[in-house]
């Protein structure tokens, strides 16, 4: 089962995670009869529903006024509490009598089931494809917990559950994917031929001309046009990269205490970085809490939400119509009221957790992947994170590569490290080059420079960058009403249509409109002389690449088994997912609308993500032999691989 983040950092994952040892034909066909079901059997419906109901209780983060007694003994501790006071349950002397053990209890379940021993693996399966948006949340804490709890219910609900099996066998024998995989091939082979003709006449060998700038993007497809609008401003040099720029670390803001993960989630974050900003940040942010925790303590609590109603409502009214009718004046009203409570901060990473020698590690290792040895007098790393309103899936729209979070502190990261004295000296950086930090807001297209502490001389070249971003970003007609307005079910369309991931020199794509599709991350193989850099691309970007892809190729293929459903029936649960109406399973794929223009009508092609290597084959070989993962990948035809030699 592919794992399902909550919706505070939502993570692009594999929908069919684990099956990538079957050829992708396969795979469909396998999709249609574990997680495509049109007919459940009754008594599992009735497992499903009884589920819900737990699940949601001892999931909530905070939505519940009340919440589930006696969690601290963990889900099934908590489950084996409170069951025998479910009106539903009445086998209560042989739930008294159960091992608390999750092993031990789900070997009693498959007893009383006689579920044959040869079988076990195949009913277990069943009990989590059944419900596979709350399987993919629940494993996430704690499967052995979770498999142990829905075989304890199917026990008492759905004691002929052995039938499951031969309603399994029916359903394989009925599956038939071969119409759909010919058309997601036919529909490959078109956009593979369009693409390498574009490559093969947009090729530009490197200028020896010295860039006035050197701007480092995240590998997101969104950054592909924005690479391309300021190329087009002037002497800018631009690169691709992983957007959480090679620092595995949890980001503490000093300020909120709030602390994330902000790296990938293969990886596990080696350090805590906090960012400060001075004292009279933190006091403004207090007084700005406490108006808000004043509003939800009267807004969410048993009585009082009635006397809000009668004290506020006229104004809520008034602000719901400004809201309505000019969501761009209702964004300037609550910033100036966020400005008087709270003044704007800039933060600024303290990277001393980090030890020096670490410093240098990831700072050579990120230039060294990227390809920048030639450096220019301004270097900028610029993240991502989206701006949007009223939007339950709004992470969704952030920085995969940072755990489903905004990109800008990893960008201030590595900024302030590679602008350290003892990092210049050990990478032999220039004295005079100036790392800053940027954030690119891909719903309305606007770069943010962090650039609070920019030495005089340099003041100059960071307001001519920041002209020609302005200049990049309206060439691409973006709009800041999409971001403000809390009715719009489509604030941007995040990397739909993504199809490719060129890991190549930016030469070899400069001349080449991409149409926003493509993944670029820069590559020299001729500064790569051990393959290591090709291999970290290949075995961690490329990978999260392909889960996006997978997961918005399966949202559109079926956006009811594999997607979110659509936004208009959607309710949030437990602030960890949505789920359609006040009772379906847990939602865990896109939107209905993040995939398609109309209930009818998709804008997100389907096809599987074909991957561009430019370097000699005899470079690509080894790596693909040595990890198994890439060879599942490649071999099975879960991903296209071209390799275009350079000779």
């Amino acid at each position: 089962m592919a794992p399902f983040w909550p919706l505070k950092n939502l993570v692009a994952v594999n929908p069919m995670a684990g099956f990538e040892e079957l050829p992708f034909e396969e795979a469909l066909k396998q999709a249609e009869v574990y997680f495509q079901q049109k007919e459940l059997p009754e008594g599992m419906l009735e497992v499903n529903r009884e589920s819900i109901k737990w699940l949601q209780a001892f999931f909530d983060e905070g939505q519940s006024t009340l919440s589930m007694p006696n969690r601290h003994l963990g889900f099934l501790g908590s489950i084996l509490r409170l069951l025998p006071f479910d009106h539903k349950v009445h086998k209560k002397k042989w739930l008294s009598a159960l091992p608390k053990n999750p092993k031990a209890l789900i070997a009693e379940g498959l007893r009383v089931l006689k579920i044959p021993h040869e079988e076990h693996e195949r009913f277990l399966t069943l009990l989590l494809t059944t419900l596979p948006g709350w399987a993919s949340y629940a494993i996430l804490h704690d499967p052995q917990d979770y498999l142990a709890f829905r075989l304890l219910l199917t026990c008492l609900l759905y004691p002929k559950a052995k039938e499951l099996l031969s309603w399994h066998d029916e359903a394989l024998k009925n599956a038939d994917a071969d119409k759909l995989y010919q058309e997601v091939v036919s529909r490959e082979a078109e956009y593979r031929a369009s693409l390498l003709a574009k490559l093969e006449s947009g090729k530009q060998p490197p200028l020896p001309s010295k860039a006035k700038a050197q701007l480092v993007f995240c590998i997101d497809v969104r950054s592909e046009a924005l690479r391309r609008a300021l190329e087009a401003q002037g002497e800018y040099e631009t690169f691709g990269f992983a957007g959480f720029f090679g620092v595995p670390t949890s980001v503490e803001n000093g300020v909120t205490g709030e602390r994330h993960a902000s790296c990938p989630v293969l990886l596990k974050p080696a350090h805590t970085v906090v960012e400060q900003a001075d004292r009279s940040s933190e006091k403004g942010w207090k007084r700005l809490q406490g108006v808000k925790k004043l509003y939800q303590s009267l807004k969410y609590t048993f009585a009082t939400p009635f006397a809000l109603v009668e004290a506020l409502g006229p104004l809520s009214g008034l602000w719901m119509g400004i809201k309505c009718l000019s969501p761009e004046a209702a964004a300037k009203i609550r910033s100036s009221l966020k400005r008087t409570l709270a003044a704007p901060y800039a933060l600024r990473p303290h990277i001393e957790s980090i030890p020096l020698e670490q410093q240098i590690a990831y700072g050579a290792n990120a230039l060294k992947i990227m390809g920048l040895t030639e450096f220019a007098p301004l270097i900028v790393f610029c993240g991502h994170r989206s701006a949007t309103e009223n939007n339950a899936h709004r992470s969704a729209l952030d920085c995969g590569a940072c755990g489903g979070r905004p990109g800008g502190p990893n960008a201030r990261i590595l900024a302030a490290l590679l602008n350290s004295p003892a990092v210049k000296e050990a990478l032999s950086i220039p004295e005079e080059t100036l790392f800053v930090a940027a954030e690119h807001i891909t719903t309305t297209g606007e770069v943010e420079l962090f650039a609070a502490d920019t030495p005089e001389e340099k003041a100059d070249e960071i307001a001519a960058l920041k002209e020609d971003l302005r200049k990049a970003s309206q060439r691409l007609a973006y709009g800041n009403k999409k971001a403000n307005d809390w009715s719009e079910v489509r604030p941007e369309w995040g990397l739909a249509n993504n199809a490719a991931f060129i890991v190549a020199p930016r030469w070899f794509t400069k001349k080449s409109d991409l149409e926003g599709r493509a993944f670029l991350h820069s590559y020299d193989w001729e500064k790569d002389s051990d393959g290591s850099s090709l291999t970290a691309i290949l075995t961690a970007p490329m990978v999260v690449a392909q889960w996006i892809n997978a997961q918005y190729f399966f949202s559109t293929f079926d956006n009811v088994a594999f997607g979110g459903g659509s936004k208009v029936t959607q309710n949030i649960t437990g602030k960890v997912g949505v789920m359609q109406g006040n009772a379906s399973d847990l939602m865990h794929g896109l939107p209905l609308q993040s995939v398609f223009n109309s209930d009818g009508k998709a804008f997100h092609t389907p096809i599987r993500l074909t991957v561009v290597v430019y370097a000699p084959k005899n470079r690509l070989d080894p790596i693909i032999d040595e990890h198994p993962l890439l060879q599942k990948l490649f071999g099975n035809g879960w991903v296209h691989l071209i390799c275009i030699n350079p000779n």
